[in-house]
């Protein structure tokens, strides 16, 4: 009985007996907290420190080679093709005889104005003796001109001559043809024959408004193609458009290319690059940017306080192993980590190592 007794006592103050240590162990687990926080080790990382630097800001384009000068000839009337001198690729001179059209029209034309010729000037020697009236001679002065207008038009439309040097490009009749006027399906002009200027090249590049205060007539370009993609051509902006397209907020230069090698022909893929003011801008080494996992996002971190801080960046051109950053959120004095931002996150303890 007495041992009954004493089992139902313990049992009773078992549990009040428990409590004091409850209580105490609650006590102690914020100072165990707090001496985990303290003791958190911190990533040891390298950095680099921003210093804004001027650089040539130079933009690049893409465009297609153009001839200096192209033309596609034709008379100004149809009629029948008596002979075409050149072929396509040929070199000629400027003045050289190209194509010779039909000279019916022109002989009409020039017995025409040889018989006004003989009556204009029997009408002379009648005005002069006052045998005619005043207004039969303006008639024959008249048709005098009108004459000798036609003739000058057909003597200059039947020879078809080079007004330039230059390559022929284009051969769209052959002899004994009947030149129709007709527009060529290729060219979408009525031609017989094209003909190019490409001892000079020039470039028709689109550039973007914002640079339109830094474009200026006579600044150099370098002009690359990948036909020769070892070899850069000098080039010169000779002129620049007034107005911005409203679509596509770009206005046009164009860039005059010397060609004396006989290298680059029209119609060629080529790029050109513009040196326009220096600037300051923030170089990095491209090591300290990292990519945001499935987008195209960029970042860095920056130390500050011991703590590692995640800015997000832009990326601009690179110069060797060095990238541009712009961003708004760095200036000159912070430090970029370059070295173990693999391994932080926003906000962890970082020591500079």
């Amino acid at each position: 009985m007495e041992q009954y007794f004493k089992i139902i006592c313990m049992k009773r103050i078992t549990p009040l007996l428990l409590v004091p240590f409850i209580f105490a162990a609650c006590s102690e687990q914020p100072s165990q907290t707090k001496a985990t926080d303290s003791t958190v080790k911190a990533e040891p990382v390298e950095v680099t420190t921003v210093a804004p630097q001027l650089i040539a800001r130079d933009v690049e384009y893409t465009s297609t080679i153009l001839a200096w000068e192209e033309l596609h000839y034709a008379p100004a009337s149809p009629g029948r093709i008596d002979q075409i001198f050149v072929e396509v690729g040929q070199y000629v001179k400027k003045g050289e005889l190209l194509a010779q059209m039909d000279l019916t029209q022109l002989h009409q034309a020039e017995i025409q104005l040889n018989t006004l010729t003989v009556d204009a000037a029997r009408f002379d020697t009648l005005n002069k003796t006052g045998s005619i009236a005043k207004q039969q001679y303006d008639q024959i002065q008249s048709q005098l001109e009108i004459a000798q207008s036609s003739v000058d038009f057909l003597r200059e439309n039947t020879k078809l001559l080079a007004p330039f040097n230059g390559l022929i490009s284009g051969k769209y009749y052959e002899a004994g043809e009947l030149y129709s006027g007709a527009p060529i399906p290729t060219i979408g002009k009525s031609a017989i024959l094209s003909l190019v200027q490409i001892d000079k090249l020039k470039l028709r590049v689109a550039i973007s408004e914002k640079y339109f205060p830094m474009i200026r007539t006579g600044m150099p370009a370098k002009v690359t193609t990948d036909v020769y993609p070892d070899k850069v051509f000098m080039g010169k902006v000779f002129n620049i458009y007034p107005v911005v397209e409203p679509a596509s907020r770009t206005f046009i230069i164009e860039i005059s290319l010397e060609n004396t090698q006989d290298l680059l022909r029209p119609g060629m893929f080529a790029r050109a690059n513009l040196e326009l003011d220096q600037e300051e801008a923030i170089l990095l080494p491209s090591i300290a940017i990292l990519k945001l996992q499935g987008s195209n996002d960029r970042y860095l971190f920056i130390e500050k306080d011991g703590y590692a801080h995640r800015i997000p960046v832009l990326l601009g051109k690179r110069y060797d192993d060095m990238v541009e950053v712009i961003t708004e959120e760095l200036k000159a004095g912070d430090k970029v980590v370059t070295r173990g931002q693999a391994r932080l996150l926003d906000g962890m303890r970082v020591e500079i190592k």
